[in-house]
């Protein structure tokens, strides 16, 4: 009874305030939301070593409980995630993040497209990046991490990869959220956003 208990409270999240401390580098003055905005999510995740772990993404306010939701389903689909720190754990770098493989969301940073420079939906806290090697970023003859190379070819999928009709992609979904992966011109499969971007 104790074992079953424990187990249904390890499958919750739970949201926080998240401190300017706390932040660190992934946040400064003039980005587009503060950190009274923030939350400090705390998510159950299995790992790719087939143990259960906790991680912490950082999201918007408005977004926190879908996101725990989203999360709790992956938990329960046993979807392996490498690793789930806050960004700021990197400096701020998207660069180091993705390279380590962390599942991310909140990091005022630019978006990383072509055009004008505009806010990334991730400066909002709005986005989540989930296993940026499985599931990289192609743009302008680049793989967002370099590391992802091996995961090009969509067709072969493989633990931990974002695939239309797969689990990561349909627990997104589900919340009404939408997958970078469905875009054409510069697919980014481990993209996730509340409003398309």
């Amino acid at each position: 009874m104790v074992h079953v208990l424990l187990a249904a409270l390890a499958l919750h999240a739970t949201v926080a305030p998240v401190s300017r401390s706390e932040l660190g580098a992934s946040w400064h003055p003039g980005c587009p939301v503060g950190p009274a905005q923030l939350r400090r999510v705390t998510i159950p995740y299995w790992g790719f070593d087939g143990e259960t772990h906790r991680g912490v993404l950082v999201v918007n306010a408005t977004v926190a409980a879908p996101v725990g939701s989203i999360f709790e389903r992956l938990y329960r689909a046993r979807f392996p995630i490498r690793r789930m720190t806050p960004i700021a754990a990197y400096g701020g770098s998207d660069d180091r993040s993705m390279a380590a493989d962390n599942t991310s969301a909140f990091n005022c940073r630019y978006a990383v497209a072509p055009g004008a420079k505009r806010w990334s939906v991730h400066a909002y806290g709005e986005a989540v990046d989930v296993n940026p090697v499985e599931n990289p970023y192609l743009e302008g003859g680049r793989v967002l991490p370099p590391a992802g190379r091996r995961y090009r070819d969509r067709a072969d999928v493989r633990r931990g990869m974002a695939a239309a009709g797969g689990t990561l992609v349909d627990a997104f979904a589900a919340a009404g959220w939408q997958w970078g992966g469905r875009w054409a011109a510069s697919p980014d499969w481990q993209h996730f956003s509340a409003t398309g971007g």
